[in-house]
């Protein structure tokens, strides 16, 4: 099969390897669509060139001697282990059971692999991070404030479209001018929710003072899914004069805060850090990944199904693999916004 190795720049290479064989507990999947993310380009996160891919959906080729859930031409979506080899930019990728679901009818291949990576870590976010009860559990009995920086962002929309499920409000969404018109379709402005543009802000201050206007209680957290650039300085002025006297401070982020922003906080906030490739090998404090990967990835399957829960806009990049090039690029580069791209393996 062919399959694409991306090494730093970054610049892909076309390799011919064999067909992956399943373990006992994976599946191999005829990938249909790819997606592309923004860890993809960062080589120097891994120890060697790798096939970067994540997002996949397809059919199933091949299962395992203890797969009984999945069958050869099931049509499914997955979550590829991060780090590991045969990912999803390639003709076939290797997934394990328990982070693949079925593809509900009436949704699109594209649609379904707009969501493993960017939603399972939203779902972490959400629900390991800050605590907050998932949707078949009681909602929360007064407001609660959620504050999600970057929010038009795949982490960032998932983020508000589960507290939605969740019945969390008022959600106060940060994005800039090209997350519009996807959140003003999503947010519930009767219960609160607001979106606010920070390129309509001169400072932190004014921005924070903002925020302030939308929370009837104290801050209870926030989700930073940019993680960078003017997104620490901002969440942590919000916490740090929203969230109470009586309240911890609760925060997620994606890439570690500087230590020197950390440290002037009045309030000592202690970031979660939310890695999705705890779902495949989580550790410590963490454990329990994998059960928390089975069943988030059915339930998007479900709410899917169901018409409760959506993929996020995504373009499909011409050339299938060769896209690939093209889509890296232009992550690395800040040029995508408000989309996830992705690559049909069938066009190359």
């Amino acid at each position: 099969m062919q399959e694409v190795i991306v090494h730093e720049g970054p610049r892909i290479a076309f390799v011919g390897s064999p067909i992956p064989k399943p373990g006992p507990n994976q599946i191999v999947i005829k990938v249909n669509v790819a997606g592309c993310n923004p860890k993809d380009y960062k080589t120097y996160w891994f120890p060697e060139p790798l096939n970067q891919g994540n997002d996949v959906a397809g059919y199933v080729h091949e299962v395992g001697s203890n797969v009984t859930e999945f069958k050869a031409g099931d049509a499914v979506f997955a979550l590829h282990e991060i780090g590991t080899a045969h990912g999803a930019h390639a003709e076939y990728c290797l997934t394990w059971a328990y982070s693949t679901a079925h593809l509900p009818k009436g949704v699109s291949m594209e649609e379904a692999a707009t969501i493993p990576l960017s939603a399972t870590s939203a779902a972490l976010s959400l629900y390991r991070g800050l605590q907050l009860p998932a949707p078949w559990q009681s909602p929360t009995k007064l407001p609660c404030p959620l504050l999600v920086y970057g929010a038009s962002s795949g982490v960032g929309a998932f983020a508000v479209k589960l507290a939605l499920l969740s019945k969390i409000h008022p959600i106060i969404a940060i994005s800039g001018p090209s997350g519009a018109s996807l959140l003003s379709g999503l947010l519930e402005p009767a219960q609160g929710d607001i979106l606010l543009n920070y390129q309509d802000y001169s400072s932190t201050s004014s921005l924070v003072a903002e925020i302030g206007k939308a929370c009837p209680q104290p801050l209870y957290g926030a989700v930073d899914a940019i993680s960078a650039d003017q997104s620490p300085k901002v969440v942590l002025a919000a916490l740090d004069a929203l969230s109470g006297s009586t309240n911890e401070p609760r925060l997620v982020t994606l890439l570690p805060y500087p230590e020197d922003l950390l440290a002037q906080t009045r309030k000592a906030i202690k970031p979660y850090l939310t890695v999705v490739a705890d779902v495949h090998n989580g550790r410590d404090s963490k454990a329990g990944g994998q059960d928390f990967g089975y069943v988030m990835l059915r339930m998007f399957a479900r709410w899917l199904g169901e018409g409760r829960f959506s993929g996020h806009p995504f373009e499909v990049r011409d050339g299938g693999l060769k896209g690939v090039q093209g889509a890296l690029d232009d992550l690395k580069d800040g040029k995508v916004r408000g989309k996830k791209l992705l690559v049909k393996v069938g066009d190359t």
